[in-house]
């Protein structure tokens, strides 16, 4: 183990080939849901990864067999709701979390089963591949929690599935299971439950065995899309922060703990 992965807490590693790092958001007992430590681990370790020059891909992943991540924790959700700090602290490591993936220069491969919502999506989505099994449940929950779709899913749905699609799943919040999302281009590939290690596997290790200097200026190149996309979801994400510091989110997160359909306000001021 590098002296940088004995910092994490809630991220695990280890390797299936010595040249690619699999990296497993370590909270199966709540299907891998973002608490605090693990928001600003998931900002950091895309940094360290960069700077260890004995990964040459990697491997994303949630714990168990149950759920790639379910979302943010709701006693984040609750800080950021009455702690103005908490969510300033939040809003910079949710956008230095999109940027750090982006700019990582390991190619990056995601392996997603059951739920994946919330900032472990954002590492999901941005993966330069991104499989999914069969039984993966995509949801943005957003809206439905009574906040703007922020994280990462207005840099890169639209130019993923495109905007009738992206605009359909993030307004509504409607849950993409894993052979719809390989149809749509969300996902660059959809594989049966048990081939997903396996195939992920695969692909990281064609990555670390390919040519090094290549790959990741092809990357690189092609993450341009993305940067162009910055100021869109520089947007997006400022918004979603406003929305903590009003009213819909109270009633989403009541809804969500008592286990209910939302009843939000029926009118907007804007």
């Amino acid at each position: 183990m590098s002296e940088w992965q004995k910092r994490y807490q809630r991220l695990a590693f280890d390797r299936p080939h010595p040249r690619v790092l699999r990296v497993t958001m370590n909270r199966p007992e709540r299907m891998n849901a973002t608490d605090s430590i693990m928001h600003r681990e998931l900002v950091d370790v895309w940094r360290d990864i960069d700077g260890d020059t004995t990964v040459n891909s990697v491997i994303i992943q949630g714990a168990g067999n149950k759920a790639f991540s379910a979302g943010g924790d709701f006693d984040l959700i609750e800080k950021n709701m009455k702690d103005f700090n908490q969510l300033l602290s939040v809003w910079k490591e949710a956008r230095d979390i999109v940027y750090n993936v982006i700019n990582c220069s390991k190619p990056i491969v995601s392996a997603m089963r059951g739920p994946a919502v919330g900032a472990g999506l954002v590492a999901g989505m941005l993966a330069d591949v991104s499989i999914a099994s069969k039984k993966a449940r995509i949801i943005d929950g957003h809206t439905r929690l009574g906040v703007a779709a922020g994280d990462h899913a207005c840099i890169v749905w639209p130019l993923l599935c495109g905007m009738a699609k992206a605009k359909y799943y993030l307004l509504l919040c409607e849950s993409i299971d894993g052979e719809e999302a390989e149809r749509i281009g969300l996902v660059s590939l959809c594989v049966e439950d048990d081939q997903l290690e396996a195939k992920a596997v695969e692909v990281a290790t064609k990555l670390a065995e390919g040519a090094q200097t290549a790959i990741r200026f092809t990357k690189y190149a092609l993450n341009n899309w993305f940067r162009m996309m910055g100021p869109t979801f520089d947007n997006s994400l400022a918004l979603e922060m406003l929305g903590f510091l009003g009213p819909e989110v109270k009633e989403g997160l009541a809804a969500h703990l008592e286990k209910r359909k939302p009843v939000f306000p029926p009118f907007s001021p804007i």
